[in-house]
């Protein structure tokens, strides 16, 4: 149930991603609220990745879905 929820959280996001090249894949969810995530395409590698993961893709994750606690990349 948590993990279909951060995968619609995901969807919602992607669109943002790609537009400047990059994806995010869903790598895993734990029951603690723990949703560890792959930045690829041009999102691997940026210097820019950590503030869009922190300030972009968490803080819609978390937005859309309260349960989540942090999101981490792999």
């Amino acid at each position: 149930m948590l993990k279909e929820k951060v995968e619609r959280a995901i969807r919602k996001i992607r669109p943002y991603l790609q537009s400047d090249g990059g994806d995010i894949q869903l790598v895993s969810v734990s029951e603690d609220g723990i949703v560890k995530v792959r930045l690829t395409g041009a999102c691997k590698g940026c210097p820019m990745a950590a503030m869009t993961l922190k300030n972009s893709i968490e803080a819609n994750i978390k937005k859309d879905v309260p349960e989540v606690k942090k999101v981490f990349s792999v």
